[in-house]
C-alpha cells in the first residue's frame, strides 16, 4: 500500500473518531451565566443555549473573572443578587482586567430594586435589566450588549 493511500486510510479513520456534533458544540460562543435564584437562572440556561451559546454555569460568582480570562468568553449574565458575594465587586473585577474589560456583561436584578442596578450600572456593567425583561428580551439583549462602540 502507498504512503498516500496509507495516509487517507489514517484520515478516514481518524474523521471517523470525531463526531460532528462534538465538533460543533466546541464551536459555539461561550456564554458565563452566574445566579443564586432558580428562576430565572435555570430557564436562561434553555433561552441560552437555544440562542447557540455554550453555557457555562458559575456556581460561585467570585470565580467569574478567573473563569472568563481563561475560557475566553463570549458574554456574562451576572444576577446582581447574591448572598455570598458582592457582584458589583465582581464587575469591576472583570473592568479591571486587560483580558475581560472587554466581555459584554448583561446584569439583572428584581424590577423594585432600583438600587442594586444602579449600582450595577455603576460598577461597569454593559446592560442591567429586570428578571423579567431579561427572560423576555433575551436575543435582543444580547445583540445590543454585543455591539461595538
Amino acid at each position: 500500500m502507498s504512503q498516500r493511500a496509507r495516509r487517507g486510510n489514517f484520515l478516514i479513520s481518524f474523521a471517523i473518531q470525531i463526531s460532528p456534533h462534538q465538533n460543533r458544540r466546541v464551536n459555539l460562543p461561550l456564554a458565563l451565566l452566574c445566579y443564586e435564584d432558580l428562576m430565572p437562572g435555570t430557564q436562561l440556561v434553555n433561552r441560552l443555549q437555544d440562542q447557540r451559546y455554550r453555557v457555562h454555569v458559575v456556581v460561585n460568582a467570585a470565580e467569574l473573572p478567573a473563569l472568563a480570562a481563561q475560557h475566553g468568553a463570549m458574554l456574562a449574565l451576572i444576577d446582581l443578587v447574591s448572598k455570598k458575594t458582592d457582584i458589583c465587586d465582581v464587575i469591576r473585577q472583570l473592568r479591571a482586567t486587560s483580558k475581560t474589560s472587554h466581555l459584554p456583561i448583561i446584569a439583572f436584578a428584581d424590577e423594585a430594586d432600583t438600587t442594586l442596578q444602579a449600582a450595577g450600572k455603576a460598577a461597569g456593567a454593559t446592560l442591567v435589566v429586570t428578571d423579567g425583561a431579561i427572560l423576555a428580551h433575551l436575543p435582543q439583549l444580547i445583540e445590543q450588549a454585543l455591539q461595538v462602540e
